[in-house]
C-alpha cells in the first residue's frame, strides 16, 4: 500500500510503498477513501523538517538542553551522531481518516465489516486504528464532510473548556479549518461570535457564515474594543510565532473572562495583562479527555460517561452529529481535492488552500503483508536473519552492528518502520506480520527487538519454528514468559540456541575485569545514574514495559552473575519510597551469589545528567577494579596492570560477532539457558522483593 510521510532530516515528503498493517487486538483495519490535510499541523512539521540544524534547535530548546548534557558524558561526535540518525527518520503524515472497515481485530465490538467510518489515522490506503478514536458515519453526511470530523473535535474540545453561555461574546483568533468549524459550535452554543484574521480569504468564509471578522492589525486592540466591546471568552485557533496573538486576546478581554489555546502560538505571558482582570488561561489538548492515556485508546477501556461525560470518541460522534443536522457547514472549507498519487500538489498550496482533502483508488489487498525491496537475494549465506520490530534500539544500534550480516527480513506491527529501515539497508523484504519469517525456512536466525511484554511470546514461537533466538533483554516480564520459552527451547525440534541482549558481558574493559578477577569470591558494587524516564513512558507500565528494574537493571544483575562467574541465589531490594515501587526508577539491589560473592545494584534515575552513566568496583583478594562508564578500566594491587582505556562501547559489537560465529560453526549456545533463567528469574525476584521486603530465594 501506499502512505505519506515526512523525513525528519532532509525534509523530503515521500509516498511508499509499504506493507498494509494487521488488524490488531482491539482496533480496526480501515480502507482509506478520504483524508483531510491538517494545514496548521502539518504545515508546521514540514517547516520544521525543512529547517537546518540550527533552526531545528532553536524550535526544541528543551531537547537542545538534553543534546548538550549528552555532549558532556558522551563527547561531540557521538552525539552528534545520535542526533542525526534520530532526525533521519520517517514521520507519518496525517490524522484525519474516513474510509471503510475491511478487518475487525480481536475483542472488539460494535463494528461490521463494512462500516464507513472516521478515525485519526494517517494519511495512507489502509490504517489501522484503535477502536475508541473510530467512531461510524451516519448515512446522511458524504466522505468529503465526514473527513472534517476529528479536526472539528480539536475545536469542539477548546469549545467545551471555554464553557461559554448563552448570549456571550467570544473572540476567535485564527481562522484556518479548526477556528471556523468553532465559529459554528460557538454559535450553536448561542453565542455572539468576533473573528480576527489576517487572511482575506479566510476573512470572506467567516462573512458567509455571517459574523464580523477584523484583520488583527498593530493598533486593532483598542479598534477591536470601540466596535465591539470587550469579550467573555477568546479561542486561540491561529499557528504563529508572534507574540502579539496573546496579548491581543488579553487586552479584548473583559474582567474575569477565559482564553483558550487550541492552536500554536509563543506562550510569553504579561503578568500585568492578566493580574488585573484576573483572567483565566488553558491550553485544550486535542480532541478531548483520553487523548495520550495509553489504557483509553490503546487497550480500549472507555471513561464512564456519568463521570466523563465528553471523551474524544463522544466528541467525534458529536461533531458527526451536528453535520448531519447542519449545524456545523463545511462544505465551502474544501478548496482542493487532490489524489494521493499526485502528492507532490498536496503541500504545495498549502499556505493559500484552506481545506486539502486526498482521495484513495485503493487497489491494494488487505494480506499484501509483504514488501519486497530487492529481487537479488545472495546466494546461500550460513546465518539467514529476519529482525522482528523496528524501533530505535534496531535503528540506532542493532543495525549498524549487522553490517555485513545478510538480513532477509524486518518487521514491524505497522509497517512503515519496517519499510523505512529496509530501504535504507538494503534488506530484501520488509513486512508487518512475523509469522511470514517464522514460516520462511532460510531464516535460522530471529532478532527480536520489540516491546518487553511480546518478548516471551515470539521467542517461544520462533524456538518452536526451529530458529536460533536473539532476543533483547529482558527475556520476559513475568514468569510465565520464562516458563513458556524455557518449554519452547526443550520441545524445540531441531538443536537451536537463545541469547538474550546482555551485551555488556562483551565488553572488552569487563572481559579483561573477568580475566584479571578469576573464580575468587568477590564484592561487585555497580551504580547505574539511569536519567529520568517521563511517567508516561511505556517502560513504566507494568503490563507493557515491566518496569525499569526489569526491563533495565536486569543487565547489571546479569553483568554480576557474569562476573563473579557464579548464580544468583539470594536477592534483596530496598527502593526509593517517593518512587513508583512498580517502575522501580531509584532502587539498590543485594545479590547473594551461590559461591560466597556478593552484589549491589544502585539503579537511580534522580542523579545529575552530566554525571557518569555507569560505574563497577570489584574487591577482591586485596585487589580493586573500578570501570568508569565503559571508558577507563583502573587496576589497583593486579602486577602488571594499572590500566585499560577504551572507547569500544558496551559489548553490543562483539556480543553478535560472538554470536554469530557459534551458530556459522555449531558451536556451544553463546549463553547456557542456565545462566539465563538464572538471570531473569534473579531480576523478577528483585521485583517481587520490593512487595515482600525481604530476602526471595531465586529458585
Amino acid at each position: 500500500m501506499k502512505q505519506l510521510v515526512q523525513n525528519l532530516r532532509s525534509g523530503e515528503t515521500l509516498l511508499l510503498e509499504v506493507p498494509v498493517p494487521l488488524a490488531r487486538k482491539g482496533c480496526l483495519l480501515i480502507k482509506s477513501h478520504k483524508s483531510l490535510v491538517s494545514t496548521g499541523t502539518e504545515r508546521m512539521l514540514i517547516e520544521f523538517s525543512r529547517a537546518n540544524f540550527l533552526l531545528k534547535a532553536r524550535q526544541q530548546p528543551q531537547r537542545l538542553r538534553l543534546v548538550l548534557d549528552k555532549i558532556k558524558t558522551d563527547g561531540l561526535w557521538k552525539t552528534t551522531r545520535t542526533v542525526l540518525r534520530r532526525l533521519d527518520q520517517l514521520m507519518p503524515l496525517g490524522y484525519c481518516n474516513v474510509g471503510e472497515i475491511v478487518a475487525i481485530g480481536e475483542g472488539v465490538e460494535g463494528f461490521v465489516i463494512g462500516d464507513r467510518v472516521i478515525s485519526n489515522g494517517p494519511h495512507a490506503e489502509m490504517v489501522c486504528v484503535p477502536v475508541n478514536l473510530v467512531a461510524k458515519i451516519p448515512a446522511s453526511v458524504p466522505d468529503d464532510e465526514a473527513a472534517f470530523t476529528v479536526l472539528g473535535a480539536v475545536g469542539l474540545h477548546g469549545v467545551r473548556l471555554l464553557v461559554p453561555a448563552l448570549g456571550e461574546k467570544v473572540a476567535v483568533i485564527g481562522l484556518g479549518l479548526i477556528g471556523l468549524m468553532a465559529i459554528d459550535l460557538l454559535r450553536a452554543q448561542g453565542c455572539e461570535v468576533i473573528g480576527v484574521e489576517p487572511d482575506k480569504g479566510r476573512r470572506g468564509i467567516a462573512r458567509q457564515k455571517g459574523i464580523p471578522v477584523i484583520h488583527p492589525q498593530n493598533g486593532d486592540d483598542r479598534l477591536f474594543l470601540d466596535r465591539f466591546g470587550a469579550v467573555d471568552g477568546v479561542i486561540i485557533s491561529a499557528y504563529t510565532r508572534s507574540n502579539d496573538v496573546i496579548s491581543m486576546a488579553s487586552a479584548i478581554c473583559r474582567k474575569r473572562a477565559k482564553i483558550v489555546l487550541i492552536g500554536d502560538v509563543p506562550l510569553y505571558l504579561s503578568r500585568a495583562d492578566f493580574y488585573q482582570k484576573e483572567l483565566t488561561f488553558q491550553v485544550s489538548c486535542s480532541y478531548g479527555p483520553g487523548r495520550y492515556d495509553h489504557n483509553y485508546e490503546e487497550n480500549g477501556s472507555d471513561y464512564p460517561l456519568p463521570y466523563v461525560r465528553w471523551t474524544e470518541n463522544r466528541n467525534f460522534q458529536e461533531i458527526l452529529r451536528l453535520l448531519a443536522t447542519g449545524a456545523l457547514n463545511v462544505k465551502n472549507l474544501v478548496t482542493d481535492v487532490i489524489p494521493l498519487t499526485d502528492c507532490e500538489r498536496i503541500y504545495e498550496g498549502m499556505n493559500t488552500s484552506l481545506g486539502i482533502l486526498i482521495d484513495y483508488d485503493v487497489k491494494c489487498e488487505i494480506d499484501a503483508t509483504i514488501v519486497a525491496n530487492s529481487s537479488n537475494p545472495p546466494s546461500h549465506q550460513k546465518i539467514v536473519v529476519a529482525i522482528i520490530g523496528a524501533g530505535n534500539f534496531v535503528r540506532m544500534t542493532l543495525l549498524p552492528c549487522l553490517q555485513g550480516k545478510y538480513i532477509k527480513y524486518i518487521s514491524s506491527s505497522s509497517g512503515l518502520t519496517a519499510s523505512e529501515l529496509a530501504s535504507k539497508h538494503g534488506i530484501p523484504y520488509a513486512t508487518s506480520n512475523y509469522h511470514v519469517v517464522l514460516e520462511d525456512d532460510d531464516v535460522n536466525l530471529v532478532i527480536i527487538a520489540t516491546r518487553h511484554d511480546s518478548h516471551a511470546k515470539i521467542a517461544a514461537e520462533a524456538l518452536r519454528a526451529g530458529k536460533h533466538v536473539f532476543v533483547e533483554k529482558p527475556l520476559s516480564i513475568d514468569a510465565n514468559g520464562v516458563v513458556a520459552v524455557k518449554s519452547a527451547l526443550h520441545e524445540a525440534e531441531r538443536p537451536v540456541s537463545i541469547t538474550v541482549g546482555f551485551n555488556r558481558r562483551h565488553a572488552p574493559q569487563v572481559v579483561k575485569m573477568r580475566e584479571l578477577l578469576g573464580d575468587a569470591p568477590m564484592n561487585v558494587v555497580i551504580t547505574v545514574n539511569a536519567g529520568h524516564i517521563p511517567g508516561h513512558a511505556w517502560v513504566h507500565d507494568s503490563a507493557r514495559g515491566g518496569g525499569r528494574l526489569i526491563g533495565e537493571a536486569c543487565h547489571f544483575i546479569d553483568l554480576i552473575a557474569w562476573i563473579t562467574r557464579s548464580k544468583v541465589a539470594e536477592v534483596c531490594t530496598n527502593a526509593l519510597r517517593a518512587d513508583d515501587r512498580m517502575s522501580s526508577g531509584n532502587a539498590t539491589v543485594m545479590l547473594r551469589l551461590a559461591n560466597g560473592s556478593t552484589g549491589v545494584v544502585h539503579y537511580f534515575s534522580n542523579g545529575h545528567t552530566s554525571y557518569p552513566k555507569e560505574r563497577i568496583e570489584v574487591h577482591s583478594l586485596g585487589r580493586t577494579l573500578v570501570l568508569d562508564d565503559f571508558k577507563v578500566l583502573k587496576g589497583y594491587g593486579f602486577p602488571g596492570f594499572d590500566r585499560l582505556k577504551s572507547s569500544a562501547g558496551k559489548g553490543h559489537q562483539e556480543q553478535f560477532g560472538a554470536l554469530f560465529e557459534c551458530i556459522a560453526n555449531q558451536y556451544s549456545p553463546l549463553m547456557p539457558p542456565e545462566a539465563i533463567w538464572n538471570s531473569s528469574q534473579a531480576t523478577l525476584a528483585a521485583r517481587d522483593s520490593l512487595w515482600t521486603g525481604g530476602w526471595i530465594k531465586v529458585s
